[in-house]
């Protein structure tokens, strides 16, 4: 973030320092969650599901916070350092707001039913071979999370990767409103937020707002393995590239090949010529997110050679498609930050390509948000699990009958099929059955908490906390 001293910021976001003293206190970067809290932080307190965030204000600050926002109605005042606002949320946007105008840098913005933080992370990896470039944290893209990702550009940044979700008609419009973006990347339309948003057709109409929303002289960037996503092409009057394994698409792959750990090795052809590429990714669905990151790369002027090798080694954010070591031989594949039923398919297929010697296992859980379809959708989903290979599927909470039933209508054995009350039933049969050379697949919803299945099976570093992840 660009350095301000609280002075300062009352002056960005139309706020009063609370004690005049305080006003020289300088402030390097802004937080949600008090537990990530150090020197230089602004603690912007929000309402939660639980608890009104002014409650941590003294938390924040005893870990060495430089200052916070407090809502005018939240006296009286904890701690020193406080700048005093009409709202916490809208003075956190009115920041973002500010450092991106100040900062000017080129806007990426994404979005997608499924695929999106992946591609931002991949694009974070192959920007950042020859930009200086922020990408968003994790799944930061609502109304708190992309200012809070523009909070994260200082004066040397020149590329802003900002992932854009949507829950209704508009909020994407709402959101590009703020980050203006240049570049525009859309992975995918699929069943997502159908409780929501009602159908498919209007999944795609949010997700064209972001295409909608670049200048003329900005790009779309669209997947076209996807015709919904495709056709976003005739909804802006900037320039179009496409990216897919179709044969027409400006960027495309060829030779595609997956290891014994389903990561993909394959040849990109783009315009500025064709380079090998190797991903650390496990899935072949992580095929097109690398192109797209190879695409916008080389928009904004990144030497192919230098982002495919940067895309060959990118970290992706936790619990998505992490493939882990367990004891005795047992591979975990973490991917329970979020699901829906294309998600689950792309996961179960990487589940079947592994090469391992033991017996796959599916951990499913429930796919959130599908309104009426839902019973449809998660017996499809059992049903996909059968044709994968599944030996051994785990159905757990709400809508497991329904994937139960879909695997045993498409031929699993019936005592391949068990259906579990939550999380810790799912664990304990693991726990005594899965053996050394299986593989497992952890996938659901992430209000379903089943990474504690994969933590438990396989512990990492990234699961330590990871304060202020929003969005989903």
């Amino acid at each position: 973030m660009i350095p301000l001293t609280l002075d300062q910021l009352a002056d960005v976001v139309g706020g009063d320092v609370a004690d005049a003293t305080d006003g020289t206190r300088t402030i390097s970067s802004v937080i949600i969650d008090s537990r990530a809290a150090g020197p230089g932080a602004l603690f912007v307190p929000l309402p939660g599901e639980h608890a009104d965030g002014h409650a941590f204000v003294g938390d924040a600050m005893a870990r060495g916070a430089s200052g916070y926002l407090v809502a005018s109605a939240a006296r009286p005042l904890p701690e020193p350092g406080a700048l005093v606002v009409d709202d916490c949320a809208d003075a956190l946007l009115g920041l973002g707001i500010w450092v991106r105008d100040t900062v000017a840098p080129i806007v990426v913005g994404v979005t997608g039913s499924q695929g999106k933080t992946t591609t931002k992370d991949l694009m974070g990896a192959a920007i950042g071979a020859g930009r200086a470039c922020v990408a968003s944290p994790g799944s930061f893209n609502n109304e708190l999370g992309v200012p809070l990702s523009c909070c994260r550009l200082d004066e040397s940044s020149e590329v802003l990767i900002t992932e854009i979700g949507s829950r209704g008609i508009g909020q994407i419009a709402r959101l590009a409103a703020l980050v203006r973006p240049d570049i525009a990347v859309v992975t995918s339309v699929g069943a997502s937020h159908l409780e929501l948003l009602g159908d498919i057709e209007t999944v795609a109409r949010a997700k064209s707002e972001l295409v909608e929303a670049l200048p003329a002289d900005g790009l779309a960037v669209l997947n076209a393995d996807d015709p919904r996503v495709a056709a976003m092409a005739e909804r802006t009057g900037a320039r179009v590239i496409t990216y897919g394994i179709t044969a027409t698409a400006d960027w495309r792959a060829s030779g595609v090949h997956l290891d014994g750990r389903a990561c993909a090795r394959f040849t990109a052809h783009g315009p500025p010529g064709e380079v090998p590429v190797r991903l650390a990714l496990s899935g072949a669905h992580n095929v097109g997110n690398a192109l797209a990151a190879l695409a916008v790369a080389d928009a904004v002027g990144v030497p192919l050679a230098d982002a495919a090798a940067a895309v060959a080694t990118a970290a992706v954010s936790r619990w998505r498609m992490e493939l882990r070591a367990g004891p005795g031989g047992l591979v975990v594949i973490n991917d329970a930050y979020n699901a829906n039923p294309a998600s689950t398919r792309a996961a179960l297929d990487t589940l079947a390509a592994l090469d391992v010697p033991g017996r796959r296992w599916a951990v499913l859980g429930l796919m959130a948000e599908l309104g009426g379809t839902g019973d449809a959708e998660h017996a499809s989903v059992g049903a996909h699990a059968a044709r994968a290979g599944v030996d051994r599927l785990v159905v757990v909470g709400r809508r497991a009958a329904a994937v139960a039933a879909g695997a045993l209508e498409a031929g699993l054995p019936a005592d391949a099929a068990t259906v579990v009350a939550d999380a810790d039933a799912a664990l304990t049969l693991l726990r005594a059955e899965a053996s050394g050379g299986d593989a497992v697949l952890v996938k659901a919803s992430r209000s379903v908490g089943l990474e504690r299945v994969a933590i438990d099976l396989a512990p990492a570093a990234s699961d330590a906390a990871a304060p202020g992840e929003a969005g989903a």
